[in-house]
């Protein structure tokens, strides 16, 4: 059975990880616990672009989970509300190391009132949940996928996030439970 670690990182919205804790064991049939992070966020801020590193977050993750990672079995998810970026890119609602057991996803740009929209709790727990869906899917060994439904297709903008589902695509469904 899988087990997924989902790790609180900075001010995260209490009721949004227990939600998110009980979709997650859905959808991947799994046991999902709520860790104690443990570590300040500060560390992986940069001054220059106001952002936290995401890919720095992972390499931590990866170096303090006592290298239980990578192991088909088990994940680490850490849950932030802080604006994530990737040196190549201007932002990002999460990161994974491909089959490396580890992940890290936002929901700072998942929310409405970053647009000028009011406030919807459904809607970011529905984005939030997809986001973090994709992200443990790559770090159970998925790529993206072309379908356009698949929670593994690609977002760049919150509306892709919108347009998919929360489910794998039969394919990628396939290859998760042959990933086992």
């Amino acid at each position: 059975m899988r087990a997924i670690h989902l790790l609180p990182v900075g001010d995260v919205k209490h009721e949004l990880i227990v939600d998110l804790k009980n979709r997650l064991q859905i959808t991947f049939h799994a046991d999902a616990l709520i860790l104690n992070s443990g570590f300040d966020a500060r560390q992986f801020y940069d001054e220059q672009r106001g952002q936290y590193n995401s890919t720095s977050i992972i390499r931590y993750l990866k170096e303090t989970t006592g290298g239980h990672v990578g192991k088909r079995s088990k994940a680490y998810l850490a849950i932030t509300s802080h604006d994530l970026f990737i040196p190549i890119l201007t932002y990002v609602f999460g990161e994974a190391e491909l089959a490396g057991g580890v992940a890290v996803a936002s929901y700072y740009r998942l929310q409405n009132e970053l647009y000028g929209l009011q406030p919807d709790k459904q809607l970011l727990i529905d984005r939030l949940t997809k986001e973090a869906i994709h992200e443990l899917g790559h770090a159970f060994g998925l790529v993206h996928c072309q379908t356009q439904e698949c929670v593994m297709h690609t977002s760049t903008y919150v509306e892709d996030i919108d347009l998919k589902t929360d489910a794998f695509c039969r394919v990628c469904s396939t290859l998760l439970k042959n990933y086992r």
